[in-house]
């Protein structure tokens, strides 16, 4: 019992290395929203649906819900999520339209009154751990499972644009790799609302990362096809040139900042 609790928790501070890396991917998108000043056409609802996630897995690892500190690691992961997504919305919300911010003041509001329910009837109205974890861990599958499948929009995208641009590799790989964890920490820890909704997350990151295998090289087989093409109809010296410099840089490795 003793190496199954070690590597259960193993697996847990594993999970929350992912995790971490997992929510701190939009960092890049929010710096350049405050660089722009703009939230452009970003939407803030895989940030709040995050926050609602985080909410009631914060509220499902906490003693009054599970037995003692047994889901430690979900507490610390979630509750340090619940910060960086109420960070982002703040961002979003101080440089959005006024009508983007009365769309994301309302689906806050929603939030914090579905959160506020679920904690005030399982604190105050069950009486039994396993009832509760019963009750908010339902609620935490349909949140978890809406997080996951928001994905599915950039991956119709990639397939219809044949473009890897909506799809950052980091956020396909730590959502992979975030989700595999949890859903080994969930098995090992025989609690069905832990590693169900990564039962769905785990094959959706693989499949984004398959996604981005295959759209990847073949965007940069259309943009090799491009300067081939342009390099046989112009067919200057210095647009040849110019051609085979562009070439060259495809040749230096680069940092993927997507």
């Amino acid at each position: 019992m003793g190496s199954l609790y070690t590597i259960r928790m193993v697996v847990g501070v594993s999970g929350n290395g992912a995790s971490l890396l997992l929510y701190a991917v939009p960092i890049l998108t929010f710096w350049r929203v405050i660089k722009k000043k703009s939230t452009e056409e970003f939407s803030c609802v895989p940030y709040i649906v995050a926050l609602m996630n985080c909410l009631l897995y914060t509220w499902y690892g906490l003693p009054i819900v599970s037995k003692g500190w047994e889901n430690f690691p979900v507490v610390t992961i979630n509750g340090l999520g619940i910060l960086l997504e109420l960070l982002f919305i703040f961002i979003y919300f101080w440089f959005a339209s006024s009508k983007e911010k009365k769309k994301a003041v309302l689906r806050l509001v929603g939030v914090i009154t579905i959160f506020s329910c679920v904690g005030l009837i399982s604190a105050l109205v069950i009486k039994t751990h396993h009832l509760r974890k019963l009750f908010v861990g339902c609620i935490g599958l349909v949140a978890s499972i809406a997080m996951y499948a928001s994905p599915l929009v950039a991956m119709k995208q990639v397939i219809k644009t044949k473009s890897v641009k909506f799809m950052p590799f980091y956020l396909s790989f730590f959502s992979f790799s975030a989700s595999s964890l949890w859903l080994a920490y969930g098995l090992l820890s025989h609690d069905l609302f832990l590693a169900s909704p990564n039962l769905v997350g785990s094959p959706l990151g693989l499949l984004q990362l398959v996604l981005y295998c295959i759209y990847r090289n073949k965007e940069h087989e259309q943009e090799v096809m491009k300067k081939e093409k342009g390099g046989v109809v112009i067919g200057t010296v210095a647009n040849w040139d110019l051609e085979n410099n562009n070439n060259n840089q495809d040749h230096i490795p680069h940092q993927n900042t997507s």
